[in-house]
C-alpha cells in the first residue's frame, strides 16, 4: 500500500457488485436489487453491514449490541495516542473570547469549558440515520435486516475541543488541492488559512498542482490571512489542480524533509484513498502527523454525507444551460435541446438541476438504464413530445448511456476510463432518427461542464465550505487524523476516510427524489 501511486489510489474504491436478495457489504451501505425486469421495478438499499455477514441472528438477544459494537469499531477515527499514548493534551489556544494575539503563555489566552461554551465534548455524536422504515419495500428503505429493525448509529461530532495536541508555534500545516475544479476550493482554502490563523499558526504553505507539489520541482506558496483574504471571490484554486502525482513512499519522505505535520488534503473518492495511504505511511513510521481530508466532489458522489461542497452552485449554473436549451427549443419549430452536465457514475447534478428548472422533460442518468431506439425508447418518446408540446428538452448526465457507446479503454491520470460522449451521440442518433421518419427537428446540444466547475461558490456553498475549512482545522488539533470532514443531518461530523471512499454514491432508483424528478419531468421508463 505505501509503495502504490497516487493515480493508482483511486482503483482502490468500486461500486459494490450487485446481487440477489441480501447482499452483506462491509461498506456503509449494499445496494440490493430484486431482479425483475431489466432490475428496475424494487430497489432494497441494506444501511452499513447487514446482519447476516457479521455471523449473527437478528432474532438472538446480543444481535443489536454486537452489530451497534462493529459499528463503533469501524467508524473510530484515528488519533495521534494511538501511536503516542503517553502524549498529553494542552488547553486550547482557540476561542472567541481573546481580545489579544497569542503569546508564549497561551495557556491564559482562552476560558475553560467552564467558563465559555464553545467547545465539543470528545464523546458528543451526530445520529447518522433518522428515518425508521417499517419494510424493506418502503421507498428508499435502508435496512440492517428484513425486518428493518432500528439500530441507533452515532458518528464524531466535528467542532473545536477544549484540549489540543500541537503547539501552535510547532505546528507546519499544508494544503492541497487534487483532482478537478470545484466550486468554493478557494472558499476552503480560505478558511483554513484563517483558523489556522486563529490557533496562532504561522507556517502554512500551499502545495501547487495537487499531490504533484510533493515534487522538489514545483515551487510551495506562502499562505496567511493577507493572502487569502480574497481568494473566495474568484473560481479555481489558488493552488491549482491536478490529477496523479508522486507514490505515497516519496510524500511522506518529502513531509519529513519539509517539516509538514498537519496536512489538509482536499479531492474526491481517489484523493482521499491517497490521503489514507499518506496517514498509514506517516503511522507506520510514528511520525506525529495528522492528515484531515476535505470531500471535494461536483458530482456529490462521496457516501454519508448529506451534500459536498460546490454541488448546490452546480445545480445553479447547470439550470442557466437547462434554460437556454429551452429557450431554443421552445423558439424553434420541433425544437429539441440537449444538455449533458457532469456525473460520472452518479446523476444527482442532473436529477437536481432537473428538479430544479421545471423545464426538462426526460432525465437521463447512470443509475437507470435506457434504451434510444425500440418502441420504449427516448426518441419514440421525443417525437410523441414533438407532436403534443411542439419542443423537448433533454438533460443527461455525462456517465448515462456509456452502453450504447463505442468503448475506447484510455484512462486519465486519475485511473479513471475516458467516458464517450453521450450528448453527442443522443444529437446524432436524434437527427438521423427524424430524418428518417421525415419529421423536421431542430437539434440543438450544450455542453456547459467547464462552466459550472469554474465559476464561484454560491452562498449556500459558500456557507458550507467555511464550516467545513474551519472543522478540518479543528479535527487537526484535536488530534485526529485519516479522517474528513463532512455534513450528515445536518451537522457537520468526521468519518474515518475508508468508510466514505468503500464506492461512489449513486441515486437510488428507488429513492422519494428520482420518484420527484420523474413526477416533474413526465418521462416513461425508457426499456
Amino acid at each position: 500500500m505505501s509503495l502504490m501511486t497516487i493515480s493508482n489510489a483511486g482503483k482502490m474504491f468500486a461500486p459494490c457488485p450487485l446481487q440477489g436478495k441480501f447482499h452483506a457489504s462491509t461498506a456503509f451501505r449494499g445496494l440490493v436489487q430484486l431482479e425483475g425486469k431489466r432490475r428496475r421495478r424494487l430497489a432494497v438499499k441494506v444501511a452499513l453491514t447487514d446482519v447476516g455477514s457479521l455471523g449473527l441472528e437478528s432474532g438472538g438477544p446480543e444481535w443489536k449490541k454486537e452489530y451497534q459494537e462493529d459499528f463503533e469499531r469501524r467508524f473510530r477515527i484515528s488519533h495521534l495516542t494511538d501511536s503516542f499514548p503517553d502524549l498529553t493534551p494542552i488547553p486550547s489556544t482557540f476561542c472567541l473570547k481573546r481580545r489579544r494575539p497569542i503569546f508564549d503563555d497561551y495557556f491564559d489566552c482562552c476560558p475553560s469549558a467552564e467558563q465559555w461554551n464553545g467547545y465539543i465534548n470528545n464523546n458528543d455524536r451526530v445520529l447518522l440515520k433518522v428515518i425508521k422504515y417499517s419494510s424493506p419495500t418502503s421507498a428508499g428503505a435502508e435496512c440492517v435486516d428484513g425486518d428493518c429493525s432500528w439500530v441507533e448509529q452515532w458518528v464524531h461530532r466535528a467542532g473545536p475541543r477544549e484540549k489540543i495536541y500541537f503547539r501552535p508555534q510547532e505546528v507546519n500545516a499544508a494544503i492541497v488541492t487534487c483532482g478537478g475544479l470545484c466550486p468554493g476550493l478557494n472558499d476552503v482554502i480560505r478558511q483554513i488559512v484563517i483558523t489556522l490563523d486563529m490557533y496562532g499558526v504561522k507556517r502554512i504553505t500551499g502545495l501547487p498542482f495537487g499531490y504533484r507539489g510533493f515534487s522538489k520541482d514545483v515551487p510551495e506558496i506562502e499562505l496567511s490571512r493577507t493572502v487569502v483574504q480574497n481568494i473566495h471571490l474568484e473560481g479555481g484554486s489558488l493552488l491549482g489542480v491536478s490529477r496523479g502525482g508522486p507514490n505515497v513512499r516519496d510524500i511522506v519522505d518529502s513531509m519529513q524533509e519539509r517539516g509538514i505535520n498537519m496536512l489538509f488534503v482536499l479531492g474526491g473518492n481517489g484523493t482521499h484513498a491517497g490521503a489514507n495511504a499518506i496517514h498509514e505511511e506517516c503511522h507506520k513510521r510514528r511520525m506525529k502527523v495528522v492528515v484531515v481530508g476535505v470531500p471535494k466532489t461536483i458530482d456529490n458522489d462521496i457516501l454519508l454525507m448529506d451534500k459536498t461542497f460546490g454541488f448546490d452552485t452546480a445545480v445553479e449554473e447547470a439550470q442557466r444551460a437547462i434554460n437556454s436549451a429551452y429557450i431554443e427549443a421552445r423558439s424553434a419549430y420541433h425544437g429539441i435541446g440537449i444538455v449533458k452536465l457532469m456525473g460520472r457514475s452518479s446523476g444527482f447534478i442532473a436529477m437536481h438541476a432537473s428538479l430544479a428548472s421545471g423545464q426538462v422533460d426526460v432525465c437521463l442518468i447512470p443509475e437507470v438504464p435506457f434504451n434510444l431506439h425500440g418502441h420504449n425508447g427516448v426518441l419514440r418518446h421525443l417525437r410523441h413530445l414533438l407532436e403534443t408540446n411542439r419542443s423537448a428538452v433533454i438533460c443527461v448526465a455525462e456517465g448515462a448511456g456509456q452502453n450504447l457507446i463505442e468503448k475506447t479503454n484510455a484512462a486519465d491520470a486519475s485511473g479513471n476510463i475516458v467516458l464517450g460522449d453521450i450528448g453527442f451521440h443522443i444529437q446524432q442518433e436524434t437527427k438521423k432518427y427524424f430524418k428518417d421518419i421525415g419529421i423536421a427537428a431542430d437539434v440543438k446540444y450544450i455542453d456547459p461542464t467547464y462552466m459550472i466547475r469554474a465559476c464561484r461558490a454560491n452562498a449556500s456553498d459558500g456557507i458550507l465550505c467555511t464550516v467545513l475549512g474551519q472543522n478540518a482545522v479543528h479535527g487537526a488539533f484535536a488530534g485526529y487524523s485519516g479522517i474528513t470532514v463532512g455534513i450528515c443531518n445536518t451537522h457537520y461530523v468526521y468519518f474515518p476516510i475508508p468508510e466514505v471512499i468503500s464506492y461512489p454514491r449513486q441515486v437510488d432508483p428507488n429513492s422519494r427524489m428520482w420518484h420527484r424528478c420523474l413526477t416533474s419531468t413526465g418521462q416513461p421508463d425508457f426499456i
